[in-house]
Parts: C-alpha cells; sequence; structure tokens
C-alpha cells in the first residue's frame, strides 16, 4: 500500500523522512525483530540477492537475542531504533515513552529511529527528533495482517514500486507466512528494475 505525498500521516510527521532521493536504491526495512528462525531466513534471503536493508529491531529483543542481533550488523545490514517494547505512544506520557526509547539505546546503536504502529505524539516526536532521524515508509507491505492472503500482500507491496522507495516489512513470527512469500517476489522485481537493495543512509 503506497503512503501518497498528501497522505495524512505524512502531515502529522513534518520532518520524517518518507522516502530517498535516490531513482537506482530501495530501501528495505524489517520491523520488530530481531526473532529467531525468522531473522536467519531473512538474511539468507537478502544474501542471495545481494541486497542490504535496515532492521528496526527491539531494544527487549536485542537483549535476548544479541547473536542475531551481531549477525545483522556482521552481513553488513543498517539498524535503527523500534523502542525497547513496542509502545504506542499515543497511550503514554512523553516522559514514559522517551525512557522506553532511550532504554531500548542501551542495547541498539543507531541514530535512526521508527514508531510502532507510526503512533507517536507531538510532544515525543521533537523529543526524538534532537537525537533521531525519524524515518517511516512510502510502501506499507501489510505483511502483519493474517486477513491478507500473502498473494494480496505482494500485489500491494509491488503495485506502483519505485525507486527511493522505503518499504515497511517485518522480521516476526506473526509477520512471517507474508514476509517469506512477499521477500523474494520483491527482490526479484527490484532486480528486474534494475534497482539496488540498500541501507538507509541518512
Amino acid at each position: 500500500m503506497r503512503i501518497g505525498p498528501r497522505n495524512i500521516f505524512r502531515k502529522l510527521f513534518p520532518g520524517a523522512v518518507w522516502e530517498v532521493d535516490d531513482p537506482n536504491g530501495l530501501y528495505l526495512t524489517f520491523d520488530d525483530g530481531p526473532t529467531p528462525g525468522v531473522t536467519e531466513w531473512i538474511l539468507n534471503t537478502l544474501d542471495r540477492y545481494d541486497a542490504k536493508a535496515t532492521f528496526f529491531v527491539l531494544g527487549k529483543n536485542v537483549e535476548l537475542y544479541p547473536d542475531l542481533y551481531e549477525m545483522i550488523l556482521a552481513r553488513g545490514h543498517k539498524v535503527g531504533n523500534h523502542t525497547y517494547s513496542h509502545q504506542k505512544g499515543w497511550s503514554m506520557s512523553r516522559e514514559r515513552y522517551i525512557e522506553d526509547v532511550d532504554l531500548a539505546a542501551d542495547f541498539v546503536s543507531s541514530e535512526l529511529f521508527r514508531p510502532p504502529y507510526a503512533q507517536i505524539t507531538k510532544p515525543q516526536l521533537r523529543a526524538l527528533a534532537h537525537r533521531f532521524q525519524i524515518v517511516m515508509w512510502s510502501v506499507l507491505s501489510r505483511d502483519y495482517n493474517r486477513k491478507i492472503s500473502p498473494k494480496a500482500c505482494l500485489r500491494g507491496t509491488l503495485k506502483g514500486l519505485r525507486g527511493g522507495d522505503i518499504v515497511s516489512l517485518h522480521d516476526s513470527d506473526k509477520s512471517f507466512r507474508n514476509t517469506s512469500y512477499v521477500l523474494p517476489a520483491l527482490l526479484r522485481r527490484a532486480r528486474e528494475m534494475g534497482l539496488e537493495c540498500k541501507i538507509l543512509e541518512l
């Protein structure tokens, strides 16, 4: 699903990065990991296509699975902060939300941040923007939605795909049915289009 330039979400996050000015690049991102079994599969699939990606990881998962976190980095990918415990910012005070982000930062060394569920208040956003580049997406795969079939998920992800897109995918057990179907096909399409899958360097 493409997040268009007039989409209300874009207006809610001034200063956030939604796409990259790079007609020859594609920017795959994976949220919510690292996840045993899933992360390794994603890394191996990316390797087969010589593709790089950015993983927005949860601090609690990095704490549990530090070897998977190090594996992501060792394979040449980038990481971003996705909070410690996958919090919904709209239901939290600024102070509690920042605490959770800071706790994640004890385990995740990155200047990039993506809010879970795209839920973040303006005070939270202002506080974090001093220390992080906020990264959103231009293509939302919706691989996390179990009501969407793998084929429908793929169609929505590929529709209108173009250079400079930031594609939102997930590194989780919940999404794996769809992610495992979408990712290889997405990498093949990128290759057909002459797009290089890169890490985010903002």
